[in-house]
């Protein structure tokens, strides 16, 4: 996204409302599609290169979290912001399990939902961003920050979720600093509502298990209690 225009899909089947959606986007400098249904939503996001997805929950054919979850079974990690009438907590840690990155509860002001586009486009840029380093390597990991896997000091290859590896890039670029919860909520999620700062304590603990030679001793992913966390990418003997 280095000088470019973002690409934006938006998947929306209220008409009206996407007429409104779009028109702000182009008024902002960014390119937008827009489909009405999901089947013709999961097409062409497999087809064509996208910065983002504003994706309707309740839409004609496969519903919102339907095309979320199968684009990243398909390794697709395409930033998606739902957009929904339900606004029930269960719904909301559906679709970031589902693999999305924020959700806004219709009806919305336009001008939060282009401040929620800006920051996960932002965050986007922090993280495949020129110069942004691909592999991390420590204690005998190999982590490929692009590729979201890593194999460990036994050779055991891991998977990691896109926001696993953006907590790791987020540690590792301040590596040796004390990173605080609320530090590493805005740098990935954008802000502090979900998930809660407890979330990420679970977050390092399944980083420990795969990473660390032993999890109740960890060499490099330290917490600093009241404080943080810090990475530690060489520990000293």
């Amino acid at each position: 996204m280095n000088g470019r225009v973002s690409r934006i899909l938006l998947v929306e089947d209220d008409d009206d409302l996407a007429a409104g959606i779009r028109d702000n986007l182009l008024a902002e400098g960014y390119r937008a599609r827009v489909v009405g249904d999901g089947d013709a939503g999961l097409h062409l996001a497999t087809q064509q290169r996208f910065d983002l997805i504003l994706l309707d929950v309740m839409l004609p054919g496969i519903d919102g979290f339907e095309v979320c979850r199968r684009l990243r079974a398909s390794g697709n990690d395409v930033p998606v912001l739902f957009l929904t009438a339900r606004s029930g907590r269960d719904d909301r840690i559906r679709g970031l399990r589902e693999g999305g990155d924020d959700y806004l509860t219709k009806p919305f002001d336009l001008q939060e939902m282009l401040a929620r586009v800006a920051a996960i486009l932002r965050r986007q840029r922090w993280y495949a961003g020129e110069g942004a380093e691909g592999m991390l390597r420590f204690g005998g990991n190999e982590i490929d920050l692009l590729r979201y896997c890593g194999t460990d000091r036994q050779g055991v290859e891991h998977e990691l979720t896109h926001k696993e590896a953006q907590i790791l890039k987020c540690l590792a670029d301040l590596e040796g600093q004390v990173v605080s919860r609320a530090q590493i909520l805005d740098r990935v999620w954008g802000d502090g509502r979900y998930p809660s700062s407890r979330t990420i304590d679970n977050f390092i603990v399944k980083l420990r298990r795969r990473f660390e030679v032993d999890a109740a001793r960890p060499e490099h992913f330290h917490t600093i209690h009241g404080a943080g966390y810090r990475f530690t990418r060489d520990p000293v003997r």
